[in-house]
């Protein structure tokens, strides 16, 4: 659910191939899911292989990270709230030809590997689904984070397929992507709350 949540949630990787959809039609969007999966996955290796150790053996630790991510969490959705008009506004004005699939396959990882939000929920709120009693924190990690990332490309292509079918119609009236936005910084805003609240009852 809680990963469901925050793929669902319009941020970067999501306007991305939303993005090239209007633009570019079906299959360049999902050479960008592609890309962007691939930099997800790389983002949770990195994540499992630095943090997992540290995780296990500081609780304090462990609950610091969940809470600079429920903050930052929470920065990310007031800033989509405060700039979704600029946002919804840019995901219309392309510049430029359309691209090959491997040049949007890059574009796409490095959309994914720069990815705040991916990093947050990696380092932030997969931890919290883990048994520390267990050991293996680092295996676990990336056992989730591929599940994310499974998850996040049938997710993401859902968005790509949908929105490069009706792409005349989303790109037509920015309020529209506007709105968009407006509803995955809600859904960041909120969370980044359950996240904190979560991490004191379990501090």
């Amino acid at each position: 659910m809680a990963t469901t949540l925050i793929i669902w949630a319009p941020g970067p990787s999501v306007l991305f191939t939303i993005a090239r959809a209007i633009s570019w039609g079906r299959t360049v969007a999902i050479a960008s899911v592609i890309g962007n999966v691939l930099g997800e996955f790389t983002i949770s290796l990195v994540v499992a292989v630095g943090l997992g150790p540290v995780l296990q053996r500081s609780h304090p630790f462990f609950i610091g990270v969940q809470w600079l991510g429920a903050a930052y969490l929470v920065h990310l959705g007031i800033d989509a709230l405060r700039h979704s008009k600029e946002h919804a506004e840019a995901m219309t004005d392309l510049s430029g030809g359309k691209p090959s699939f491997w040049k949007t396959v890059r574009q796409g990882y490095a959309v994914g590997v720069l990815n705040p939000k991916t990093l947050v929920f990696f380092a932030a709120i997969l931890p919290q689904f883990t048994d520390r009693t267990k050991g293996h924190l680092t295996s676990q990690l990336i056992l989730l984070g591929t599940i994310f990332c499974l998850i996040a490309l049938i997710s993401d292509g859902a968005w790509g397929i949908v929105a490069g079918t009706i792409r005349v119609w989303l790109s037509s009236n920015t309020n529209r992507l506007e709105r968009l936005r407006m509803g995955g910084g809600t859904v960041m805003i909120g969370l980044g709350i359950l996240t904190f609240v979560n991490s004191i009852f379990h501090s």
